[in-house]
């Protein structure tokens, strides 16, 4: 199983990362070893003091694929969740710096919160899926997918590219503007269309 991520594919987010809107969807990878499932908390790593959350659509793939042409594209989700990639921004920052690659700001243990999945069917990819992080009950991130530079369908092919999909890999499509610190005792928590899905207590 792969975790593919999408990284500034909101015009928004790019402005207020102070970063060039990509003109190609731009990709990175997590290891299984990152996912944070079942509500569980995230403990605060210590090799970090600027910890960020990223609110995301995540898609599961339903079928393994290479080289995927468009008019199948759809054919390879039937389900969405919420995803929250959290982002070791100081770590991020000096990687960045240095031009080295930063997996490990991105990468670590437990740093793909996701939520349990919904069908496709109960939201309309077509107008736009709206989705929110709420951070100790606020409001900070209000997105909708219809704001994607590349859509779902843009992704899945563009990705299959240079990796074949398999079936139950996620790809993480990317946060809007509002990306935040945390810090031990926040909550965070994530809606689709106004359903809870997720709570992550930082510890």
């Amino acid at each position: 199983m792969k975790i593919i991520c999408i990284g500034r594919n909101y015009k928004a987010h790019a402005k207020e990362m102070n970063s060039p809107v990509p003109k190609k969807p731009l990709i990175f990878m997590k290891p299984p070893s990152a996912l944070l499932v079942k509500n569980k908390p995230l403990y605060y790593p210590e090799f970090t003091k600027d910890l960020h959350y990223e609110a995301e659509i995540v898609l599961k793939m339903t079928k393994n694929g290479k080289h995927v042409q468009p008019a199948f594209a759809k054919k390879y989700y039937k389900e969405i969740a919420f995803g929250i990639d959290f982002t070791a921004r100081d770590v991020q920052a000096e990687c960045k710096s240095k031009g080295h690659p930063w997996e490990i700001a991105k990468a670590f243990d437990n740093s793909a919160g996701l939520s349990e999945f919904i069908s496709i069917d109960k939201v309309n990819v077509e107008e736009g899926i709206k989705f929110q992080m709420k951070k100790n009950g606020e409001v900070v991130q209000d997105g909708n997918t219809k704001d994607l530079i590349f859509d779902f369908d843009f992704l899945i092919c563009y990705v299959s590219k240079f990796f074949k999909l398999q079936m139950g890999d996620l790809i993480y499509t990317g946060t809007p503007a509002g990306v935040g610190p945390v810090k031990i005792g926040d909550k965070l928590e994530g809606f689709i269309e106004g359903e809870k899905m997720i709570a992550c207590e930082i510890r």
